[in-house]
């Protein structure tokens, strides 16, 4: 059987992944960057193809709730928006994350803070991985660099939801919304029949059965003694997530003196800086997170203790550097480079940096 390949946006081929995942419900609201998502939806008629609901809500609030409402059915469903979108929707994936439902919240960013500007930033790191809303709680977070991960990530998120009952959110740069590239895509999967949810997920809301004991989801317990006992549930799997779930790949760091750390658009672009300093005679590696959270701490540790100095390469100010400091606690040089505003870092940047910062010279 012959690949089928397109030539996508990033934001088209999330949407075509989600068709062909057997995505049963997407529930979003236009704004740049992302805006593409839900045209596309739109456009291409899912509910012909697979009975897929495609809904344009009133407001980002509304959207996450109907995400809420979706997921305790057992319903495969999802949200996109773009930065101030998604921080209007932090009540309701933190209610989501409460309840313990396998959703997915895609973020492709935008320039802040406030409404800020349309053109790609990496600002939202912190909101993703520390939990942007109230309470304790965790969002595994995939980062794609480009626009094939866009398209597989719709697949890895919902496995990685599913498995462990809680929210997953794929948070890519507008860039890589926006930029096309040629997608390898999958064949269409059924959407899974209410009779199989039933067997598979035996906490959905899927109506009550005779002389069954009821079904009941919420993220309230006015219980404070029983709620603490829920949020150390939380917490095991959250270790248990972090134990097992790390993504993350690593370039020429077997020989590597230094290491460039980056993710999205800037991990493109220090691909191309690691590969201007080696011709320079620099033995510089690449480590890409893929997952944000649970973030790749111990494999970072380990080479803190081979390399000499670390340089990560962000489009903000400096947030995934706190988690690279943290691996790698004191024993090496971590050092920061960065663009804002919608600026992207180009390589002989990163390069300069490289050299300023750590290298010398």
């Amino acid at each position: 059987m012959e690949k089928e390949i397109k030539l996508m946006k990033g934001n088209e081929a999330l949407a075509e992944a989600a068709i062909r995942e057997g995505v049963d419900g997407y529930f979003g609201y236009p704004i740049t960057p992302q805006s593409e998502v839900l045209e596309y939806l739109a456009a291409e008629r899912p509910w012909l193809r697979t009975g897929m609901v495609v809904l344009q809500a009133e407001s980002e609030v509304a959207a996450i709730n109907m995400v809420y409402g979706g997921a305790g059915t057992g319903k495969k469903v999802m949200t996109s928006s773009s930065s101030p979108g998604v921080s209007l929707k932090q009540e309701g994936i933190s209610y989501i994350a409460g309840a313990e439902l396998p959703a997915l919240i895609v973020n492709v960013m935008r320039a802040g803070p406030g409404l800020g500007a349309i053109q790609p930033a990496q600002a939202d790191y912190f909101q993703a991985t520390k939990g942007g809303g109230h309470g304790d709680y965790r969002l595994i977070t995939l980062a794609p660099s480009s626009v094939q991960e866009m398209y597989d990530f719709v697949h890895t998120a919902f496995e990685l939801a599913f498995k462990y009952r809680t929210p997953a959110m794929i948070l890519a740069d507008g860039a890589i919304g926006q930029m096309m590239e040629k997608v390898t895509l999958k064949p269409q999967k059924e959407r899974l029949a209410d009779d199989k949810i039933k067997e598979l997920y035996p906490w959905a809301t899927t109506g009550r059965k005779k002389d069954a004991e009821r079904t009941f989801i919420t993220s309230l317990d006015l219980d404070p003694e029983r709620f603490e006992r829920h949020n150390h549930a939380l917490q095991a799997k959250y270790k248990k997530i972090e134990e097992n779930e790390v993504i993350v790949e690593m370039l020429n760091v077997e020989d590597a003196e230094y290491i460039i750390v980056a993710f999205g658009t800037s991990a493109r672009v220090s691909f191309k800086a690691m590969d201007l300093l080696r011709e320079e005679g620099y033995k510089v590696g690449l480590v890409r997170p893929i997952t944000l959270w649970p973030f790749p701490k111990k494999e970072i540790s380990q080479l803190a203790e081979k390399v000499k100095g670390i340089l990560t390469v962000e489009m903000n100010a400096g947030q995934m550097v706190e988690d690279v400091r943290l691996a790698v606690n004191g024993r090496i040089p971590v050092e920061f480079y960065g663009r804002m505003g919608g600026m992207i870092p180009s390589p002989e940047e990163v390069v300069d940096a490289m050299k300023q910062k750590l290298i010398g010279g």
